[in-house]
């Protein structure tokens, strides 16, 4: 793996919008976001991509099981054009004023239709791209939707913020003892069925080789050090 990343794509959870888990939308959030998006990039020269996802608005997964699930899919698909909309406003409220929203769902009055030349271009003009409406198809999940652009972006790294610091042998949050991996191979991650993504998303890794940092998003910040190749602060699997 090249010690420089300079194109790299970011998930973010819808939660990471929300407040407290009382509020489902907190403008205060896009714009903290927004930010250190604008100083990641401007300290890191890279190109970034960022796929959001709507969890803290409607997740379809969670929906009553009298709901159609795609439909339900397709509620939680539009949650993240919600969330996108917000983080592009803040973005170009905080000065990045050259920001592009592309959707996979046809929403021409609000985003750009994602066509993967166009944010190609748009990433070669320094312009930071948000990505929303996951793949614009039910039964995917915005971890799906990541593996799917990075590969498509050619993107040279995949960064996936987490609640944890990176991948553990198991929760962290329930078991103490847990120990958490500093590196490891695709392969490794598949024996021990370790959860780094879902696993359509993680094979989709694979196959393209495209390697995955997990951080905790609390360290959103430190992407340019990643960037300049300090794994240290979250697991990298390649």
């Amino acid at each position: 793996m090249p010690e420089h990343c300079h194109r790299v794509i970011l998930k973010l959870s819808g939660e990471l919008f929300g407040e407290n888990g009382n509020n489902h939308i907190d403008f205060d959030k896009y714009d903290l976001v927004a930010r250190k998006l604008i100083t990641i990039q401007t300290e890191s020269s890279a190109q970034i991509a960022i796929v959001v996802g709507g969890g803290n608005i409607f997740r379809g997964r969670e929906a009553n099981s009298k709901v159609d699930h795609t439909e339900a899919d397709s509620m939680g698909m539009m949650a993240t054009v919600i969330n996108g909309i917000g983080l592009r406003e803040a973005l170009l409220r905080n000065g990045a004023t050259d920001t592009r929203l592309m959707t996979a769902l046809n929403l021409p009055e609000v985003a750009e239709p994602y066509i993967k030349h166009k944010g190609l271009h748009h990433l070669e003009n320094g312009r930071m791209v948000i990505i929303a409406g996951g793949l614009g198809r039910p039964n995917f999940s915005t971890d799906s939707a990541v593996a799917q652009y990075a590969d498509e972006l050619r993107c040279r790294l995949v960064l996936k913020a987490s609640t944890v610091d990176g991948v553990y042998d198991q929760d962290p949050r329930k078991y103490p003892q847990a120990v958490k991996y500093k590196e490891l191979s695709f392969q490794t991650a598949l024996d021990k069925k370790l959860a780094v993504m879902d696993l359509t998303a993680f094979t989709m890794c694979l196959r393209s080789q495209i390697p995955i940092f997990v951080f905790n998003i609390k360290d959103l910040h430190r992407i340019p050090q990643v960037i300049n190749g300090d794994y240290s602060f979250g697991t990298i699997i390649k």
